[in-house]
This record gives C-alpha cells, sequence and structure tokens, in this order.
C-alpha cells in the first residue's frame, strides 16, 4: 500500500469469510409458502462463468459451472411433497437477465393465488411455540409445522369437524356451508375451545 491511510477491508490480509464468498452470484430469492412451511430459494447466476447454483432452505440444490448458454432453465423439487420448481433464466438486453420462478408449472404468482383458493393457515403461539397448521381443501390434508397430521373426520349437524391433535391440545377444524354460493365452504380452526383467525398468505 502506498499510503499509511489505506487499511485492508480483513484484518491482517486475510480472505473474506466464506459465506461472503458463497454468494457472490446471488441474483434471485424467492419464499414459497407449501403446505410443509415457507421455503427459501436462492438462485446464483454468473454471468461470466456461466455458473448456475440453486439453494433450498440454505441446501445446495443443483450447481452447475462453466455453462456456456446464459439463459435456459433449471428444475428442482421443493418440500416434503417434493414440489416441482423451475427457474427461468430470460435475457432481457445486452448483458441483463430476467429470473422468474414457477412452481408446478405456473408463475409464482398464479400458484399463490390459486393456493390461497385451495388451502387455508393458521399461525398461533402454543406452549412456547410458533405453529403453522395449513388445510389443503381438497384432500382435507392437515399440516402442522411441516408435518401431516393424523386426522379423524366426522359429521356434525352444520357441517363437518376434522379433528387432530398438537401436544396435549385438542384440535379440530370446521367446515360449514356460507350460504352463498361465491364463498363456498367457510373452515375455522378451533384449538382448546378457541377459534384461531384464519391468515392469508
Amino acid at each position: 500500500m502506498a499510503s499509511g491511510d489505506e487499511s485492508p477491508i480483513f484484518e491482517d490480509d486475510e480472505s473474506p469469510p466464506d459465506s461472503l464468498l458463497k454468494m457472490t452470484d446471488l441474483v434471485a430469492v424467492w419464499d414459497v409458502a407449501l403446505s410443509d412451511g415457507v421455503h427459501r430459494i436462492e438462485f446464483e447466476h454468473g454471468t461470466t462463468s456461466g455458473k448456475r447454483v440453486v439453494y433450498v432452505d440454505g441446501k445446495e440444490e443443483i450447481r452447475k459451472e462453466w455453462m456456456f448458454k446464459l439463459v435456459g432453465k433449471e428444475t428442482f423439487c421443493v418440500g416434503a411433497a417434493k414440489t416441482k420448481a423451475t427457474i427461468n433464466i430470460d435475457a432481457v438486453s445486452g448483458f441483463a437477465y430476467e429470473y422468474t420462478l414457477e412452481i408446478n408449472g405456473k408463475s409464482l404468482k398464479k400458484y399463490m393465488e390459486n393456493r390461497s383458493k385451495t388451502t387455508s393457515t393458521w399461525v398461533l403461539h402454543l406452549d412456547g411455540e410458533d405453529l403453522r397448521v395449513v388445510l389443503e381443501k381438497d384432500t382435507m390434508d392437515v399440516w402442522c409445522n411441516g408435518k401431516k397430521m393424523e386426522t379423524a373426520g366426522e359429521f356434525v349437524d352444520d357441517g363437518t369437524e376434522t379433528h387432530f391433535s398438537v401436544g396435549n391440545h385438542d384440535c379440530y377444524i370446521k367446515a360449514v356451508s356460507s350460504g352463498k354460493r361465491r364463498e363456498g365452504i367457510i373452515h375455522t380452526l378451533i384449538v382448546d375451545n378457541r377459534e384461531i383467525p384464519e391468515i392469508l398468505e
């Protein structure tokens, strides 16, 4: 160094930590809500080397070095149900690229819009733990923090109840008709005889 006022970024001229080196080509991050949880998808694209790396929840799923074709797609699976995901890499202009994520063949936006119609989600705090309960309306499967729950269905006077347990807590999802064709069936989560408000993802 020519002047004494310049100092190295890292003490003793050590190299940067691995975490900084690891994702220097990070170009896109998506959070995808599935029944078994919210998954983070990260994508690295080295536009000079052609490198492509896909991480799901911090775990490397795909690594390709020295790809001469800089555009294309990478397909992989996400979550317990092995949901198909595809990252599309398109050239926008010159050396600018656009990265889009598809889930089960639909754009992420369309997938999430459709998902809000086919699932109900509740978030609650129980016994010092945050819980995320998801009902898949088409199959009546219930998920809690990434695990598919054992359930028992029961017909009642005004609809159905799907019973399950979380720890020592009795839970059920009540399904009743709204009486309105557009609204359809209303699903309500009851935990220890207390109604839990639904959230929109």
